[in-house]
């Protein structure tokens, strides 16, 4: 692990004397660790060049590759320890307002179990409060859809690409059609979640299928989106992740939109404890039922 990490320290600073600073260490017995590892990973990682160093093919590979197993080990570590001295772990954590919070309730749910001390506070917002609350530091993960402010400290990590389909009340004429066409939503009254971040695509979905002039309702939350659908006051075009208690799940032909939800942290700042282990059981976890066909989406 010694060898991994210094690694990586050159693998961002591209300067061994500066990576054994970061890694107080002296230049030398750094030199060697990562010789070490290049042997023991068949190849050379770094490419010498006087005060500054560049990865080779090998070493942009294995970077990724390193630094996850390093957090994973990290994590094991300061979960064990964090276990047996019973020790507070604050977690502050921005969920986009257009993204369901329930698949994600098993996993915290989990990290609850492995951090007695788990102090968990999360926060709602729109894709742009959610990426300022992570410039800010006021918030130190979030998990979203796509985030249209581009930062290059930005980490997005991809948990799973979310389907969108027509929700109806299940007293609504259409609630027993399994699929329908662009066409039988003419005559109906379309309920809009104007924070969802693929707002905009979806309109132009609609518009291209000519679905013009059809009134709408607009709602500022999916909650308040899902009230107005069971209330059937009009239907929704929503993702797949959301329960679907006293609605019903309609396939919509030629829709074709999805998002990806991403969980979102700053590269280079240092993870607490609950933030490292909340991330690994988040890319560990089976999505696969989110995604999966429309007859098993539909259940519930």
């Amino acid at each position: 692990m010694h060898q991994i990490r210094y690694f990586l320290a050159v693998g961002e600073t591209l300067n061994l004397t500066k990576a054994a600073e970061r890694c107080n260490v002296a230049q030398p017995s750094l030199t060697r660790a990562i010789k070490a590892l290049e042997s023991e990973l068949g190849g050379e990682l770094l490419r010498r060049e006087r005060s500054l160093s560049h990865l080779t093919e090998l070493g942009q590979r294995m970077l990724p590759m390193l630094r996850q197993c390093y957090e994973t080990a990290l994590t094991a570590k300061t979960v064990a320890a964090s276990i047996k001295t019973g020790e507070i772990a604050p977690l502050t954590v921005a969920v986009s307002r257009a993204v369901a919070l329930s698949p994600f309730a098993a996993t915290l749910r989990e990290l609850s179990r492995a951090l007695p001390g788990l102090q968990l506070k999360l926060s709602r917002g729109t894709s742009g409060e959610v990426a300022e609350g992570l410039k800010a530091g006021s918030v130190e993960m979030a998990v979203a859809g796509p985030l249209a402010e581009a930062w290059s400290r930005l980490d997005a990590f991809p948990l799973f690409e979310e389907p969108f389909d027509l929700v109806v009340s299940e007293a609504h004429r259409l609630a027993a059609r399994s699929t329908i066409e662009f066409k039988d939503l003419t005559s109906e009254t379309l309920l809009l979640n104007t924070e969802c971040e693929m707002a905009g695509q979806l309109s132009a979905r609609l518009a291209a299928n000519g679905i013009l002039d059809t009134s709408a309702h607009q709602a500022p939350t999916q909650e308040d989106l899902l009230t107005l659908v069971k209330a059937n006051v009009g239907v929704a075009i929503i993702p797949a992740g959301v329960e679907m208690r006293g609605l019903r799940r309609i396939r919509l032909s030629e829709l074709n939109l999805t998002r990806m939800v991403s969980a979102y942290v700053v590269a280079g700042r240092r993870r607490s404890i609950a933030c490292a282990a909340l991330l690994n059981m988040l890319r560990s976890a089976d999505w696969s039922y989110i995604a999966a066909p429309e007859r098993e989406r539909r259940a519930g």
